[in-house]
C-alpha cells in the first residue's frame, strides 16, 4: 500500500514540478529541447507520414482506448478476474483523469513554431493526455498479458511511442507535454498494478 502511494505522489511530483519549471507566473517558456523535437518533427513531415501520424494518434484518444477498455474489462470480470478488471479500468480512467487536472492547473498554450498538422484541440497542452492514455494502456494490458505472450508488452509499448511521436508530429504538443506524461502514466500504473496485483490472484 505505502509503495503505491509512493508511486503515485512520485506521478504528481512530476507532473506538478515540470509543469511549474516550464510555466511560473503565467509565463510559459519553450525550452532548447521543444524547439529541437518541433524542428526535427518539421524536417520529417511530408504527405505519407503526415497521414500515417493522423491516423496513429488516434490510437491514444479516450474514444477509441475507453470502449476497448470496458469490453476487456467486462470479460474480465464475467471470468471473475476482477481485480485485473478494476486495474485495466483505472489504469486509464486515473490518467485521464491526471491528465485533464494538470491541463486546468498549468494551462500551457499549444505550440504555434510551425502550422500543425491536425485541428488543435481547445485544452491546454501540458501535459499530453494522449500520451498519458496510450501509455496507461499498454502498461496496463502488458501487466495483465502474463509470461505466456512475451512478444505483446514490446508491441504495447511501441504503439504508445508511436502515439506520443505523433502529437510531436502534428504540432499539437511540445516534446516536454509528451515526456512528463508518459512518466506520470507509468508511475500511475505502476501504483495501481502493486496495490491491486501484487497479491496472489483471486476473483473477487
Amino acid at each position: 500500500m505505502r509503495l503505491a502511494f509512493l508511486y503515485w505522489l512520485l506521478a504528481l511530483g512530476c507532473l506538478g514540478g515540470i509543469g511549474l519549471l516550464l510555466c511560473t507566473g503565467g509565463v510559459c517558456a519553450v525550452p532548447g529541447m521543444d524547439h529541437a523535437g518541433l524542428e526535427l518533427a518539421r524536417a520529417l513531415a511530408g504527405p505519407l507520414p503526415d497521414r500515417f501520424m493522423a491516423a496513429a494518434t488516434w490510437l491514444g484518444s479516450i474514444w477509441v482506448l475507453l470502449p476497448l477498455a470496458v469490453v476487456a474489462g467486462l470479460a474480465l470480470w464475467f471470468v471473475r478476474r476482477r481485480r485485473q478488471a478494476v486495474f485495466l479500468l483505472l489504469a486509464l480512467l486515473g490518467a485521464t483523469v491526471l491528465a485533464q487536472a494538470f491541463k486546468h492547473g498549468i494551462d500551457r498554450p499549444r505550440p504555434d513554431l510551425f502550422p500543425s498538422l491536425a485541428a488543435l484541440p481547445l485544452d491546454a497542452s501540458y501535459p499530453s493526455a494522449h500520451t498519458m492514455q496510450a501509455v496507461a494502456a499498454a502498461l496496463a494490458v502488458a501487466a495483465l498479458a502474463g509470461r505466456n505472450r512475451p512478444w505483446l508488452p514490446p508491441l504495447l509499448l511501441l504503439l504508445a511511442a508511436l502515439v506520443a511521436w505523433s502529437r510531436i508530429h502534428l504540432q499539437v504538443h511540445f516534446p516536454s507535454d509528451v515526456l512528463a506524461g508518459a512518466l506520470a502514466a507509468a508511475l500511475w500504473v505502476a501504483g495501481l498494478k502493486r496495490l491491486l496485483l501484487a497479491g496472489p490472484a483471486k476473483g473477487g
